[in-house]
């Protein structure tokens, strides 16, 4: 029977990963400190679904480096998710920013190399890492950016350039995840992911955008637009998202020491403005629409060239993202309640 470690396990990903794994008939520690808001019913819903004895449950932090050890080298991969994830909190705090992506991450790996199976580490990373992609020239159309460098959208060939202390914790671990497998020989991989969702997000304006504007829209408040609108991203469905996990650990010797950017490519990216259309027709109604200034280090247009992972691992998005938006409104008005 696999044994994982998933870092991070009660947030939007790691529920919905633990929960598979689970399913799947994994034994999982979900290792988690629970300060993200809605972890706590995550957790709730996770125990619901859980076997007697499949599931242990370890509410600590990646910053303790024993802890940490403790676990890692019972298990055969560790999801490593744990991450502070807003960049205005790693403006407002960069030390505490740096010291659970950066030095976390760190304790994962520093963990994973002085165990005696050791482990594969899966490192959830992001498009961030890439920077504002100043370089890159864009057309601006009537609802969105338009990329024209990169039309398939970015590869993993682009140039790093962090921008914020969020992206520098979250490259520089980056970085280290890659650096240990040529370093140490340790099997290590990194998905640099775009924009994630799906039913268990508990979005804030900082993180989790789509699911925060749907909730926004479902509880009649109005939308802020930072810039114009039309920045535009792709999506994927957080099943697709788990599914290229799975893909990676049964794949493990191929996937070592590799990176893969992740998203839902061109056939799923959207801008705000178009985002906001869609929620209005899923919803029925009009959504009242706000304008603030442009935030720093905002990228006008990030989709994921997906090429490497289809061609490596022969995966695919399978989720539009029309179908996609309908389950996670579903979900969001289901409970209500909580985004109140």
């Amino acid at each position: 029977m696999n044994k994982a470690l998933v870092t991070g396990g009660a947030g939007f990903i790691g529920s919905n990963l633990v929960t598979q794994l689970l399913r799947n008939n994994w034994k999982v520690i979900l290792f988690d400190n629970l300060s993200r808001g809605g972890t706590k019913e995550n957790l709730n819903w996770i125990k619901k679904s859980a076997n007697k004895g499949s599931l242990t449950i370890v509410i600590d932090d990646v910053r303790r480096e024993k802890q940490v050890e403790r676990h890692v080298e019972k298990v055969d991969v560790v999801f490593h998710l744990a991450a502070q994830v807003a960049v205005t909190n790693s403006l407002s705090d960069p030390k505490k920013d740096f010291d659970i992506n950066a030095r976390g991450t760190l304790n994962v790996l520093e963990a994973a190399r002085r165990a005696k199976q050791k482990p594969l580490v899966l490192y959830s990373s992001t498009n961030k890492v890439y920077g504002s992609l100043e370089s890159v020239k864009y057309k601006e159309g009537k609802t969105r950016y338009i990329c024209q460098t990169y039309p398939k959208g970015i590869n993993e060939e682009n140039r790093l350039d962090f921008h914020t202390p969020y992206a520098c914790s979250k490259g520089a671990a980056d970085q280290y995840v890659r650096d240990y497998k040529r370093v140490y020989g340790l099997n290590t991989v990194v998905f640099r992911q775009s924009c994630i969702y799906g039913p268990r997000q508990f979005g804030i304006i900082e993180q989790g955008w789509m699911a925060y504007l749907a909730a926004s829209a479902i509880l009649a408040k109005p939308i802020t637009f930072f810039g114009n609108g039309k920045q535009a991203r792709d999506a994927l469905f957080i099943d697709d998202l788990i599914s290229a996990f799975l893909l990676a650990v049964e794949k493990r010797r191929l996937v070592s020491g590799q990176v893969y950017n992740i998203g839902g490519g061109v056939d799923n990216s959207v801008s705000l403005i178009e985002y906001t259309d869609k929620l209005e027709r899923v919803l029925g109604k009009k959504i009242q629409i706000k304008s603030d200034k442009w935030r720093l280090g905002d990228q006008k247009v990030f989709i994921s060239d997906n090429s490497k992972i289809e061609k490596e691992l022969g995966w695919h998005p399978k989720t539009s993202i029309d179908d996609g938006l309908i389950i996670l409104v579903k979900w969001i008005s289901d409970n209500i309640s909580l985004f109140r």
